[in-house]
């Protein structure tokens, strides 16, 4: 089975917090439906105390067991793509990790923990083409098929003699 990679740009703004523990935070605001020739946290523009970034481009994966996930997050009617951050010591402070098509994988990115930012921004439509036609290639209906457990066997819940005691039982 083939997987499809999808190459974007992300746009991730710096806004000062109003914080007495932190002084910013990194919101992503929007992903490039292609690669842009702009250096990785280049500088689009800053404005009160807002400053917007070219954070770098990467590649959307998508992969045909997860097609339950694209065709889920196509269902809602505004699709989303999730922005993955990361610390690193290189200024500004932030990486971009990646970018994914489906919820459930982004919950789980969150559920480990740690630091970073994972954020929604809406998909743009030409992204969004190109999923739905992968999920038009790749996805096939799974029914539900109910596991029959095997039945009791109610002579394995005796106990059973220990090996060489057999006939000296405790009192």
């Amino acid at each position: 089975m083939e997987e499809r990679r999808i190459p974007v740009s992300v746009i991730v703004e710096r806004r000062a917090a109003s914080s007495p523990w932190i002084d910013h935070l990194w919101v992503p605001v929007a992903v490039l439906p292609a690669r842009t020739v702009a250096k990785p946290w280049t500088v689009l523009h800053r404005n009160n105390g807002v400053t917007a970034y070219i954070a770098g481009q990467t590649e959307v994966e998508l992969h045909p067991s997860d097609t339950l996930g694209y065709k889920a997050n196509l269902e809602t009617g505004r699709p989303m793509l999730w922005v993955v951050l990361r610390p690193c010591l290189e200024e500004p402070g932030m990486a971009l990790h990646r970018v994914l098509a489906d919820a459930a994988e982004a919950e789980a990115l969150v559920s480990v923990g740690g630091e970073g930012v994972i954020e929604p921004v809406p998909m743009p439509g030409p992204v969004r083409e190109l999923v739905e036609a992968f999920v038009a290639e790749h996805h096939r209906d799974r029914g539900f098929f109910k596991r029959t457990r095997d039945r009791a066997d109610p002579e394995a819940l005796g106990v059973r003699p220990r090996a060489g005691a057999a006939g000296h039982g405790r009192r």
